[in-house]
């Protein structure tokens, strides 16, 4: 089995980026089965409800969240509706959705779960660890062959560590967040793929995809403004293939995509 997963989408650009180039992607890697981190897609901050279906319709099998989950309002009022749309297993607080899932994937079982990090973040969270060890030992839940986490965190450390805590016992550890694709796509010893950051899919020409000089005003000067985001220009779709063992629910390669739309 062939997986896609699409770094964080931002903005109308990312979104136009996702319905160009996706079916492409798929046609050329032969993907069974695609997931993106939807965190980022409504004006660079959380997921209205027509933008989740618009990328269903472009696509899309699977939408996964981050720390802007509750962004909008609106996602309380139609996450339960989806059945598609996983948000972070380890709130503190009860919230709608679900933070794990298991779909049928041509006869085989994947679980997507999305996972928020600790370290470095300003939500206070359950500890990822244990989040991820209940779920695997809840003998209440759905078993699948393929199991694939978004966890999305800022330090890579935690990232890596996290995969090799879990070595094994998933497919895959994705790293999603910071915005920027790391070089780091590898298989981990026990079978399962991992990457630092899978990076984004949005303006290409900016910072994080939002206009450069907002971003440096507040970065660099200090200033209290928000990063503006680009609703046109050149593209970045940036995103990883992983290739899964349909019967052991091993990793047996990874590979980036990085592609730049030209000036």
């Amino acid at each position: 089995m062939r997986i896609l997963f699409i770094g964080d989408i931002v903005g109308r650009v990312g979104r136009r980026m996702v319905k160009q180039y996706l079916p492409t992607f798929v046609d050329k890697y032969h993907i069974d089965f695609v997931i993106a981190n939807g965190e980022n897609v409504t004006h660079g901050k959380g997921l209205l409800r027509h933008h989740y279906f618009e990328l269903i319709e472009s696509g899309v099998d699977v939408v996964t969240l981050g720390n802007h989950y509750d962004s909008k309002n609106d996602l309380r009022r139609y996450i339960e509706q989806t059945d598609r749309l996983i948000r972070p297993i380890n709130l503190l607080h009860p919230f709608p959705g679900e933070g794990s899932a298991v779909f049928d994937v041509n006869g085989v079982s994947v679980r997507v779960t999305n996972i928020l990090g600790s370290a470095m973040m300003k939500e206070e969270v359950n500890s990822p660890y244990v989040s991820l060890s209940e779920l695997l030992n809840d003998e209440d839940e759905e078993e699948a062959v393929v199991h694939i986490i978004d966890f999305h965190a800022e330090a890579t450390g935690e990232k890596i560590c996290f995969a090799y805590a879990f070595d094994g016992k998933v497919s895959a550890v994705l790293g999603t967040h910071t915005h920027v694709q790391t070089k780091d796509a590898k298989i981990l010893e026990g079978g399962t793929a991992f990457i630092s950051d899978v990076g984004m899919t949005g303006f290409a020409d900016g910072a994080l995809g939002f206009d450069k000089n907002t971003v440096m005003n507040k970065i660099i000067y200090g200033e209290q403004s928000r990063f503006d985001l680009p609703n046109e220009g050149r593209g970045l779709f940036s995103a990883v293939v992983i290739d899964v063992d349909d019967y052991t629910g091993k990793a047996k390669e990874i590979f980036p995509i990085y592609y730049q739309e030209e000036q």
